[in-house]
């Protein structure tokens, strides 16, 4: 059964629309295989980046948010110091929503520096905060002058927590910039798909040219010229070239039209020739 298949395979002959349409369809193929892939490479890098950009930015707006609160607690204890009135207790601030930022970014950014900057930022807080519990007894002394205090005491601590958290800001920037080079590598690795594909397109796409200029444009010309021949000095009909399809069927039936029409000149000159003979007989007996 095999050997059977075998042969039936050998004799199989392969039609000039399914070669075209093959060689053609692998192309198409291959190019919207390569394009899915892109597409999907493409969607897959941008979902898993943005997110990643999306959580800087919000790190990014955290740190702020911890620069504002400070900022904002620090104009009240400035002004704690300015007003007439003795002040019997420090301005409020939401340690636990302060601590919970901090602790969310520490976890968050990506950056190795992220947790010795962010225990920085604590321990930074933690003095500043220290120095400012001590504003009612400040006010209420005599001996001490509150804007020494503040400038001389609390200033330099509240300069060093700015500092911290502004260095845990730009650590997020980092990581932002870092994910966007990382977007941009991953958008020229989606795109290496879709660039080999049309290399490999255009190459089938010349590939296929030349088998259609070897195989079916140069037999065509090479058949008018040889009935050009053939209709200009009656010689018999040559062309030949290799292949099993329709074209080569075409070829080998205009060859036996040819070889018809010849004979056919040929037996119609014969009789023409024999007619002219009798009628030469005929005029030479009546004479």
């Amino acid at each position: 059964m095999l050997q059977k298949f075998l042969r039936k395979l050998r004799g199989y002959r392969m039609s000039m629309r399914t070669k075209l349409t093959l060689g053609l369809g692998s192309i198409a193929a291959m190019l919207l295989l390569s394009s899915v892939i892109s597409v999907l490479e493409y969607r897959r890098m941008s979902n898993y980046v943005s997110d990643l950009v999306a959580e800087n930015i919000r790190n990014i707006n955290v740190a702020q948010k911890l620069v504002s609160m400070c900022d904002e607690y620090n104009l009240k204890v400035l002004a704690a110091i300015g007003e007439e009135h003795q002040v019997t207790s420090v301005p409020d601030f939401d340690r636990d929503a302060f601590m919970a930022l901090c602790d969310g970014l520490r976890t968050s950014i990506a950056s190795e520096e992220a947790f010795p900057l962010a225990d920085s930022v604590v321990y930074a807080y933690s003095a500043y905060m220290l120095a400012s519990l001590e504003l009612p007894a400040v006010i209420a002394s005599d001996f001490i002058n509150t804007r020494d205090w503040y400038f001389n005491r609390l200033q330099p601590r509240y300069n060093r927590l700015r500092s911290d958290i502004e260095r845990l800001s730009n650590a997020a920037y980092m990581d932002l910039q870092t994910n966007s080079m990382t977007f941009q590598d991953s958008f020229y690795r989606s795109i290496i798909p879709g660039i080999v594909s049309v290399g490999a397109g255009l190459v089938l796409v010349l590939l296929l040219l030349f088998f259609i200029l070897a195989y079916y444009v140069n037999p065509v010309y090479r058949m008018l010229s040889a009935l050009q021949n053939y209709t200009l000095t009656g010689s018999r009909y040559r062309c030949s070239f290799e292949g099993n399809d329709q074209l080569a069927a075409l070829n080998d039936g205009i060859a036996d039209v040819v070889e018809e029409n010849v004979e056919l000149r040929r037996r119609t000159k014969a009789l023409r020739d024999e007619r002219e003979k009798l009628i030469e007989m005929v005029q030479s007996v009546q004479e």
